[in-house]
């Protein structure tokens, strides 16, 4: 485990509800190579936060990774609803590039 990870696992421990700590603790564990763990985080940060627009690209991408191409399919639609409701055209785009290119 790397220091990033010790420190957002320490932060996790204290009760920290920022759901950016729950996001770069799934981005730590997908870089560290352990995809399930951090399709896991994910799952974990979504029931949290259902509203976190980052979570759907970043899960799907995992998704795909593990060859679970479904699953993918749907971070990736759901990412679409949720930002499409906050009005992040940004990430709606991306996330449709994403879904166009499975």
């Amino acid at each position: 485990m790397n220091k990033r990870r010790q420190m957002l696992e320490a932060m996790l421990a204290k009760g920290s509800k920022d759901p950016f700590v729950r996001y770069a603790r799934a981005l730590e564990l997908r870089g560290e190579g352990l995809l399930e763990e951090a399709l896991g985080a994910f799952v974990e940060l979504r029931a949290q936060h259902p509203d976190y627009v980052p979570t759907f690209l970043m899960a799907g991408q995992v998704a795909l990774a593990l060859e679970r191409r479904d699953q993918a399919r749907a971070w990736l639609t759901s990412g679409i609803e949720v930002a499409t409701a906050a009005r992040d055209e940004h990430a709606r785009s991306e996330l449709q590039s994403a879904l166009d290119a499975l």
